[in-house]
């Protein structure tokens, strides 16, 4: 597995990162021994990244995630872990009192002593002066405490990055999380790696799938992309079966081609997802990527392109 400096943080990340919102059961039941054995194959396989939150199944991810890494038996230095702060089960509260306890609280389900890096999770849905008033300040508090190597950011739409990263201190902010936004059917994250770059900030992309509209199967029903996006990618993912390829391996790839982006992050709920991912992987810097079924897709998904949803509170 490819690994790749991560902003100025020194660390190297896996390409492929194991998303662990799944062992939380909130895409259908895990197993607690289908999660173990599933962070035990990826860590084997040379996945050493890791990522969690308080809200992905009101902490049930965490517990999991913990218990599956303590499993492992492998030295803390060996494998990275991220969680958030900021968002709840119970709503958002990026103040600093509570992201200072929810780290303890964080640290006691994962059973570490400390994260690698912790992340305000979907800024947009709070103030984001209070994110670079209160709330960064207070995770560089937790940082010097030891409790977090590294701080970053999560959100939806792109100028919540922009907005903070101008407003903080140099340095403060170690690491962006984007979501969606580096897809076969959306790639604006893009036009911010420059930007990114020149701060110094580590770049995660997480769901490649567009949060299941590049699937065969399709997106949930909640899924809030429009009509014609959904209808766009559905007939991509047709196209794609119909030429025996498969739409999911072709846009995890798409998204790894990208080496300025550090690691792609995926949720991944069995060992049967572990295999897929590595192998699309492996495949891709074996041989390459299939160019004419890329280009095929991109060419149904023409007239949606970079076409996205609205989330947080709409003044962000």
């Amino acid at each position: 597995m490819e690994l790749r400096p991560l902003g100025n943080t020194g660390l190297n990340l896996s390409c492929v990162g194991f998303g662990a919102s799944p062992l939380g059961n909130v895409f259908g039941d895990v197993p607690e021994e289908v999660a173990i054995a599933s962070v035990r194959l990826a860590f084997q396989s040379g996945i050493n990244f890791f990522d969690t939150s308080p809200y992905y199944g009101g902490t049930v991810s965490e517990k999991v995630l913990g218990k599956a890494l303590k499993a492992l038996g492998a030295p803390r230095n060996e494998y990275i872990v991220s969680t958030k702060c900021g968002r709840y089960k119970e709503g958002f509260d990026f103040s600093a009192e509570r992201v200072t306890r929810s780290i303890e609280e964080s640290l006691q389900r994962l059973q570490l002593d400390y994260v690698d890096i912790l992340q305000c999770h979907d800024i947009e849905f709070g103030s984001l002066d209070q994110i670079v008033n209160e709330t960064i300040p207070a995770l560089q508090k937790l940082k010097e405490a030891g409790k977090t190597r590294f701080i970053g950011i999560t959100g939806l739409p792109l100028s919540i990055f922009t907005y903070v990263l101008d407003r903080v201190p140099p340095g403060s902010v170690d690491v962006i999380l984007s979501y969606c936004h580096y897809c076969i059917n959306d790639s604006t994250l893009e036009d911010l790696i420059p930007y990114l770059k020149s701060k110094g900030v580590g770049i995660i992309n997480a769901s490649p799938l567009s949060m299941g509209l590049l699937t065969e199967s399709g997106p949930p029903q909640w899924h809030p992309a429009s009509p014609e996006l959904k209808s766009a990618c559905q007939a991509a993912a047709a196209c794609c079966k119909k030429k025996g390829k498969n739409i999911s391996k072709l846009a995890m790839q798409y998204s790894l081609l990208n080496k300025d982006i550090t690691t792609v992050l995926v949720g991944i709920k069995s060992v049967e997802q572990v295999e897929q991912n590595v192998a699309a992987a492996t495949e891709l810097a074996i041989s390459g990527i299939d160019q004419e079924a890329l280009s095929e897709v991109e060419t149904i998904l023409n007239h949606v392109k970079n076409q996205t949803w609205p989330s947080g509170i709409q003044k962000n």
